[in-house]
């Protein structure tokens, strides 16, 4: 609040275009998707001419990054606020998750649907989606010893783990924190692209019997559970 009211008229001025052409962006992107997002299109819907609005946004590119870091730094927020003073719970993440994700189906395919062609997205938008990712794998790491990691735990953690940003997470976390995050981005995936209609269940049920099925271990593999499988012995 302090730093808004320091501003100078001219500094509110900017932000409060800037906020108005994030607006139109989403807008327009829930109409025609993030590969026809269109400065001019946004110029001419606020009155203004293209040359004017890029004193704003130097290029398409530069708005769709203002509106990923918007977007991963609201979920990395949610997810925080999730994971509360105790430490992140990988069943909060998950509903978490899919709160953000039907609150707003356009922010969450800007970040998670088909990349935009010709875009490529800078350095510190990357560290934002690490961030959430190291949260994740927070919570997996807290979660009950399994047992000894698959080929596929040592595979990725033999990777440098470049792509956990050297989180120390033990291989079984990594394996688990990664099937969560593909399976459940698959089922909301599918779920807000509509894929689910005239179906006949309750998409909210199917996503919590598969996180159901993480927890339990029925979504990793034997040796990446906490126990053995019903009816079978443990590994010799």
């Amino acid at each position: 609040m302090a730093e808004s009211s320091s501003a100078t008229p001219r500094e509110r001025y900017r932000a409060q275009v800037r906020a108005e052409v994030k607006k139109r962006a989403w807008e327009q992107i829930a109409t025609a998707g993030a590969s026809a997002l269109s400065l001019n299109a946004i110029a001419k819907r606020m009155g203004m001419s293209g040359p004017a609005l890029y004193r704003y946004f130097a290029s398409r590119d530069e708005l769709i990054t203002e509106l990923i870091r918007d977007a991963y730094r609201s979920l990395a927020d949610t997810l925080h606020a999730a994971s509360g003073e105790s430490g992140a719970d990988v069943a909060a993440l998950a509903h978490a998750l899919r709160g953000w994700a039907l609150d707003d189906p356009q922010r969450y395919f800007l970040i998670y649907g088909t990349p935009v062609p010709g875009y490529h997205a800078p350095d510190d938008i990357t560290a934002i989606a690490s961030e959430n990712m190291a949260t994740l794998l927070d919570a997996w790491t807290a979660r009950p010893s399994a047992a000894p990691a698959t080929p596929f735990a040592e595979h990725l953690d033999g990777l440098g783990r470049q792509w956990a940003d050297d989180h120390p997470a033990p291989p079984a976390a990594l394996h688990g924190a990664l099937t969560f995050w593909t399976r459940l981005h698959g089922v909301l995936s599918l779920e807000l692209a509509g894929h689910f209609n005239g179906m006949g269940f309750d998409p909210a049920q199917l996503f919590a019997a598969e996180l159901e099925s993480l927890l339990t271990g029925g979504g990793l593999p034997a040796a990446d559970r906490q126990g053995p499988p019903k009816g079978e012995s443990p590994a010799q």
